[in-house]
């Protein structure tokens, strides 16, 4: 993985062990609610919040800007995988309040099959591409950017790395 998107795929190892710990939690007979709370809160924040508007918002953009030439541009697929992400988080919540352990299971490694598949295409399709086909001002100025997210969303990303840090896996 090249250096400016090292962050990216850096924050991807992360969310992945916590979808094996999600996975795992699945396999129990009784459902932890605070373990699954925590859970969505990372991947509400730090999944979303910090991860997603690092290439929503940054990268995603500068790959769709005229003059950028990819023989296919996979963003428009990579938010609507991420916008079902989020209605699998939804999904996890309503179980959670409706105390239905099939909802959750079923929301949780829906989740967890989609984000490990769409993490792989990121990692081995969208950011190899990424990095063949923006000159290297516009990699500086991600990698700020990037740091800048880092920076402004400093306390929380902190918090939900000690939590990642702290699984199993």
């Amino acid at each position: 993985m090249k250096q400016t998107l090292k962050a990216l795929y850096d924050e991807h190892q992360v969310i992945l062990k916590v979808i094996r710990a999600l996975l795992k939690e699945c396999e129990k007979p009784v459902i932890d609610k605070i373990f699954f709370e925590k859970a969505i809160d990372f991947i509400k924040n730090y999944a979303d919040k910090i991860h997603h508007a690092k290439e929503e918002d940054l990268l995603f953009k500068e790959l769709c800007k005229p003059g950028i030439l990819m023989h296919c541009n996979p963003t428009e697929q990579m938010l609507y995988e991420h916008d079902l992400g989020r209605n699998f988080v939804k999904g996890m919540l309503n179980g959670l309040k409706e105390n239905s352990r099939i909802k959750i299971i079923e929301n949780a490694q829906g989740y967890a099959q989609l984000l490990q598949e769409h993490i792989g295409k990121e990692d081995d399709i969208l950011y190899p591409m990424a990095e063949e086909n923006l000159d290297e001002k516009t990699k500086k100025r991600l990698l700020l950017k990037f740091k800048e997210v880092d920076d402004k969303k400093k306390i929380e990303r902190n918090k939900y790395l000690a939590f990642a840090n702290k699984l199993k896996g």
